[in-house]
């Protein structure tokens, strides 16, 4: 492995959580290896850690100290022909490799052995129903919504919305519910026209109903938690793990949630009376979970939406919170929510989904 790349594998033991959801969002391997300053192995930090302390705590600014797992399998270089072996018997992805003097020299991992690790059929959202809001007129991103509906809208040469079906359908969906308004006639011409194996039932809106209120036009009643995603954002996730993840917390619903950091390019300054200065945070970051518009919501919840109303599902969250409902959520890192609803974004979903030539 490269310096580099297994650099990017590596933390420092003193690093944050946003220090390690960062650096996990750049080596796209759910994991990264803590180290002390002489990089030796002090533990290992999954993402999967990461979202059970953010569900727990809330706490991004938080030492990753008191998370890692601090007694992580390891390998030396001379065991590295049985390192599939030992992943297999321990049930893990990734394994360091160290030097006799416990550096870390290499990290090795499973899909590495790609003849002895074929990735089975995923039907963890077997009768799932996902309904997407699919009717918004997509005014942001104006001049290109003048002629084509923002879920036609192409990422690299795939509309938008087909990419979003085809990551549901990888987890085993085959029934979708898609909410429309605002040139449907081309929506529905265009998935007729794939002969996919999905089954795609339009909900036609009447007027615009906001993000929330056309899910009350769906005429069932659902047996079990549906996932309702906006028509312009894709989710780097494992979907069956939000889903179980909603099933076993007690949610009524669940918000899928990015951390946003945000720099602020100047110097602080913190104040008190008469204009003193106390101090100076240089360029501060800030964080925040954003709401991504991916949520799964009981079939309860949704009764809960006024009928023939315009109704955003923020809407329906401080309602539920209102009395006393549970409303969690799911936490995700920054780089796992790439969003469509501006130019910008755009090409940054192209660059992620490694679409740019």
């Amino acid at each position: 492995m490269k310096k580099e790349d297994l650099n990017n594998l590596l933390i420092n033991e003193d690093a944050t959580v946003v220090d390690a959801m960062q650096a996990i969002d750049r080596n796209v391997k759910g994991i990264v290896f803590v180290v002390d300053k002489n990089i030796c192995l002090k533990g290992a930090l999954s993402d999967g850690d990461i979202r059970r302390w953010l569900i727990k705590t809330g706490d991004v600014n938080a030492s990753i100290r008191s998370i890692f797992n601090k007694m992580p399998v390891s390998i030396y270089r001379e065991e590295i022909p049985s390192a599939l072996k030992i992943m297999r018997k321990h049930s893990i992805d990734a394994i360091p490799v160290l030097s006799k003097k416990g550096k870390v020299i290499d990290v090795i991992f499973k899909e590495d052995f790609d003849s002895e690790t074929v990735a089975e059929d995923n039907e963890s959202l077997k009768g799932v129903p996902v309904i997407i809001m699919a009717g918004g007129k997509g005014t942001r991103l104006y001049p290109y919504t003048k002629i084509l509906p923002k879920p036609l809208i192409p990422i690299g040469d795939v509309p938008i919305m087909e990419r979003i079906i085809d990551r549901f359908t990888a987890f085993g969906v085959q029934k979708f519910y898609a909410t429309v308004n605002y040139k449907k006639g081309m929506i529905r011409s265009y998935f007729n026209d794939l002969n996919a194996t999905y089954k795609i039932k339009y909900i036609e809106e009447p007027e615009p109903l906001g993000t929330a209120g056309s899910i009350r036009l769906i005429n069932e009643t659902f047996p079990k938690p549906v996932i309702v995603t906006n028509c312009d954002i894709i989710i780097n996730a494992d979907y069956g793990e939000i889903y179980k993840y909603h099933s076993e917390s007690g949610n009524v619903m669940t918000i899928v949630s990015a951390l946003k950091n945000i720099v602020v390019p100047y110097g602080v300054i913190n104040s008190g009376e008469n204009g003193e200065v106390l101090s100076m945070d240089e360029k501060p970051r800030l964080s925040y979970f954003v709401n991504t518009g991916m949520y799964v919501l009981n079939p309860e919840a949704i009764e809960y939406i006024p009928e023939n109303k315009f109704y955003h599902m923020t809407h329906l969250s401080d309602y539920l919170l209102s009395q006393s409902m549970k409303v969690g959520m799911y936490p995700i890192s920054e780089d796992s929510f790439l969003d469509m609803g501006e130019f910008e974004e755009m090409s940054r979903m192209e660059e992620k989904l490694n679409l740019k030539v």
